[in-house]
């Protein structure tokens, strides 16, 4: 196993590389401050082999001191493309001492976009020289040459000279950053000069902002080092900015409780955009949905059983397009799922988790499906285990789940038996039901091979009506009852959603935007509340 010491193990390049190194299976060291201190890095260098160095000054002075202790071993030396008169004497002590040397010459890394942040928010990002040409690089692309030059033969005595795939303006960079967070961002021209005064105010030295704006005014090319090195094409920018999504994007609205409570707990604020890690996607939500089930989360009802920490972002159902993409999912895939905080304008979700939305709906109705879909699939198939000619009694058919039970079960041959209101009667025969039971004036009738029941208050005779019981909301006393609560299964999902783009099974729900969040809750507390109601998000 190679030791390695890396030195910026915090910066933009050293938290890649860091990872990358554990991955090839290196053991890896850090070091920060400690790189000018001679005692901490001579202890620092004890069983190293090759060192990653990133000097973070702007002269050369006390490089002799550090590089005659990192002594006979393998450098590899984070220069830049501009050849500073600093960074060509740290190369040349490097020559005279390494075992090995390789020096990386990166050209702009695209994470300096990041100093537009606060001009991508407001829409508008203003800097010279918007048609500048450059291959903005990935940091994840200086990392993967770097862990090729430590752990590897081949690369002593090279310079590499390292860009992005392709030259794009500074003009094209905002557009592709607008993009990726789901915003138009424009460019606006701002005079050199204005710009110079305006670096010079914020304290940046004379020869530093000269030298950009001149770097600016000379086309940065596109190399081809990192497929060569790496046997993997650069990252495009477009990926990069994907990526950062987040952090162009800073705030967003949010449904959070803090407590639990009635409806009054439910609070609109500001907070930060979630960052996706590892196996994740940042989601631009488009909108979610109320389950009944929520209602009793933001009183603590589930507590025990989900184990939340306040506060707390409400919303299950999600249906959204991908901002920053994993797995299966690139930016701009539409994407529903059942998920933890989704009544917000940006979410994250495992991409395991996830399934593409339907085509045939617009996207935001989509967020109907997840969590009554699963629940009336799961009860059908896997505890009721319906099949043709099976007679269904389907107790609250014009609930959110009972709106999918009725056609589900049609599809799958069996005779539906639905009990619905006289305020949900058509729209649950209009669903396919062959029989409908008003519940406010007629018993519930027996002789069903299975009753589905998706109502709380469940009557006193309700093993007389069935061979077979299946409820979502309060357990059946009965040898032949099952309860359960619905689990996420992207494969289900994904064959609901087949289903809908084939018109067999329809989406209905009525729309109200998260501000009504809350009174949503409410009306669902007096029993207002009937069939799906999907809360709209985005705007």
């Amino acid at each position: 196993m190679t030791k390695v010491l890396v030195s910026g193990a915090t910066g933009t390049i050293g938290r890649p590389l860091v990872n990358q190194l554990k991955d090839a299976g290196a053991d890896v060291r850090t070091v920060t401050r400690e790189l000018t201190d001679p005692a901490a890095l001579r202890a620092a260098l004890d069983g190293v082999e090759a060192v990653f160095l990133l000097w973070p000054f702007a002269s050369a002075e006390g490089a002799r001191e550090v590089l005659e202790l990192i002594g006979a071993r393998r450098v590899v030396y984070l220069s830049s493309a501009a050849a500073r008169p600093h960074e060509v004497e740290i190369e040349r002590l490097i020559a005279g001492t390494a075992r090995e040397w390789t020096v990386l010459r990166p050209h702009a890394f695209a994470a300096n976009t990041l100093r537009w942040a606060g001009q991508v928010r407001a829409g508008v990002v203003r800097q010279p020289r918007g048609d500048a040409v450059f291959s903005p690089i990935h940091e994840r692309d200086v990392a993967a040459v770097a862990v090729r030059a430590l752990l590897q033969e081949g690369h002593h005595g090279a310079i590499y000279t390292l860009t992005g795939p392709r030259p794009l303006t500074q003009r094209r960079q905002a557009q592709v950053i607008g993009a990726a967070i789901g915003r138009p961002v424009r460019w606006e021209e701002e005079p050199a000069q204005e710009a110079r005064l305006r670096l010079l105010g914020l304290g940046w030295p004379a020869p530093a902002v000269d030298g950009m704006l001149r770097a600016l005014a000379e086309p940065g090319p596109a190399t081809e080092t990192v497929r060569e090195v790496t046997a993997a094409p650069a990252t495009t920018f477009e990926t990069w900015a994907s990526e950062h999504a987040a952090d162009f994007l800073a705030t967003m609205r949010a449904a959070r409780i803090h407590a639990y409570g009635d409806a009054s707990v439910i609070a609109l604020e500001e907070v930060p955009v979630p960052k996706p890690g590892p196996g994740q996607v940042l989601i631009k939500v488009a909108a979610t949905s109320f389950n009944p089930s929520e209602a009793g989360l933001r009183m603590g009802l589930l507590q025990d059983v989900l184990g939340l920490t306040l506060p707390h972002t409400l919303g299950w159902d999600v249906a959204g397009t991908v901002v920053t993409g994993a797995g299966d999912f690139a930016p701009g895939d539409r994407v529903i799922g059942l998920i933890d905080g989704a009544a917000a304008g940006y979410a994250i979700a495992d991409a395991s988790m996830l399934a593409r939305a339907p085509q045939k709906i617009a996207l935001a109705q989509a967020a109907a499906v997840p969590v009554a879909g699963l629940t009336a699939w799961q009860a059908l198939f896997e505890h009721a285990r319906i099949g043709r000619g099976s007679r269904v009694l389907i107790n609250g058919a014009g609930g959110g789940v009972g709106l999918f039970a009725v056609q589900l079960a049609k599809h799958a041959g069996a005779h539906v038996v639905a009990t619905a209101g006289p305020r949900s009667a058509a729209a649950v025969r209009a669903l396919g039901a062959d029989e409908i039971v008003d519940y406010t004036s007629a018993p519930l009738p027996g002789g069903n091979d299975v009753l589905i029941n998706l109502v709380a208050d469940v009557p006193a005779s309700v093993t007389r009506l069935a061979e077979r019981f299946v409820s979502i909301t309060r357990p059946i006393e009965h040898p032949r009852a099952v309860h359960f609560v619905a689990r996420n299964d992207p494969g289900q999902l994904a064959e609901l959603v087949a289903l809908i783009d084939k018109g067999v099974v329809g989406v209905q729900a009525d729309v109200r935007p998260l501000e009504a969040l809350a009174e949503v809750h409410r009306a669902a507390e007096r029993g207002l509340v009937r069939g799906k109601v999907i809360v709209k998000v985005e705007t």
